[in-house]
This record gives structure tokens, C-alpha cells and sequence, in this order.
């Protein structure tokens, strides 16, 4: 279930904007989701062979070339798909959470 989080939040994070992996770690930690760069790079790297991502790299002032990603009109759709089956999940999980278990339930 967690991959699949992983996956649905990355594309989340990039959807807002371009962002390169540091700052998508960052995010995520932020979010109290631990995640590290052998986790992250692999995901990315299949999103992006998947065409959800695309990429572009830019100097840094502050070290080596950064790899910034954004997200596809492909991808797009893919999260749009990931968020009605987030949806769904959460309103099944909130019916059976309403269930009173003293309550009969019928057989068919």
C-alpha cells in the first residue's frame, strides 16, 4: 500500500510545479513521509520511462546540475485516475467505519 502512496503523493508534489528529488524528499519528510533517494530515484525513473514525467536539467549555484521534473498531460491523467480511486477508498473505508456492529446485517 505504501509504494502505491509513494507513487500517488510524488505525482502530487510534482503536479504544483517542477521540482528536482531533494526538494520532493524534503517535501515528503514534511508530510511525516520518510522516503529515501534509493527509494525515490527508482520511482522516478519508471514515471518518467511510464511518459507521467518529464524532465529537464538546470546548473546549480550550489552544486552539480539538478534534474527538474514535471509532471505530463499524461501523467496528469493518470493522477486524475489515482485521486478517483483515492476517493472511492476513502468513502468505502468511511461506510465501513459508520457500520454498527450490533446492527443485523442482511444475507442475500
Amino acid at each position: 500500500m505504501r509504494k502505491g502512496m509513494l507513487e500517488f503523493c510524488v505525482l502530487l508534489l510534482i503536479s504544483r510545479g517542477e521540482t528536482y528529488a531533494s526538494e520532493i524528499i524534503s517535501r515528503l519528510k514534511a508530510a511525516r513521509m520518510i522516503v529515501v533517494e534509493g527509494t525515490l530515484y527508482p520511482l522516478l525513473t519508471r514515471l518518467k520511462n511510464d511518459d507521467l514525467l518529464a524532465y529537464r536539467w538546470e546548473e546549480s549555484n550550489s552544486g552539480p546540475p539538478r534534474k527538474y521534473y514535471n509532471i505530463t498531460d499524461k501523467g496528469a491523467e493518470y493522477l486524475t485516475m489515482l485521486r478517483e480511486g483515492w476517493q472511492e477508498i476513502t468513502s468505502t473505508i468511511s461506510l465501513i467505519e459508520r457500520i454498527n456492529p450490533h446492527t443485523p446485517q442482511q444475507t442475500k
